[in-house]
């Protein structure tokens, strides 16, 4: 059976960590999916279509990694897409509390999912989306925090 693995989140935007997190589970998959769950009755601060712009070059160099979208629950996109695991990075033990329930009741819904926890590295820590953003907001350079290869000139406060 292959193993299938997705990545859900939001990704607003997707972060050095995030990045790290994927790169060191491919070899543990023969897939990862990363899916960037979104709401249309929801405002992100960066369109959908960028961060999956964004994270196909990060990942460009990496065939077992794709990028897709998906509205939903995160076990209705892994039916449909035939995923077994669902990966997840923890960074603090508060992380691990709220992933810890989510699996819980993903393993309800979807009896054959398995969540796969990895903790970030201890550099990457304190780094998450929402203060990334703060940053970018408030017109700080942010490009320590996203992955390389991405030009923060991409990262416009607009939503074009």
């Amino acid at each position: 059976m292959e193993r299938v693995a997705i990545f859900p989140g939001s990704f607003d935007p997707f972060t050095i960590g995030h990045e790290s997190v994927v790169r060191r589970a491919i070899p543990m998959f023969d897939k990862i999916i990363i899916m960037i769950g979104y709401n249309s009755n929801k405002k992100s601060f960066f369109p959908l279509e960028k961060r999956l712009g964004w994270i196909d070059k990060v990942f460009s160099d990496e065939p077992k990694v794709e990028v897709r979208k998906h509205e939903g629950l995160t076990v209705d996109f892994a039916r449909l897409v035939g995923a077994n695991y669902i990966l997840r990075g923890l960074r603090t033990s508060a992380d691990f509390e709220y992933e810890r329930a989510i699996a819980q009741m993903n393993k309800k819904l979807y009896p054959q999912i398995e969540t796969m926890f990895l903790l970030t590295m201890p550099e990457h820590t304190p780094i998450n989306s929402s203060i990334v953003r703060d940053i970018i907001l408030h017109g700080g350079d942010a490009s320590m925090f996203i992955p390389t290869g991405l030009n923060m000139d991409e990262f416009t406060l607009n939503n074009e």
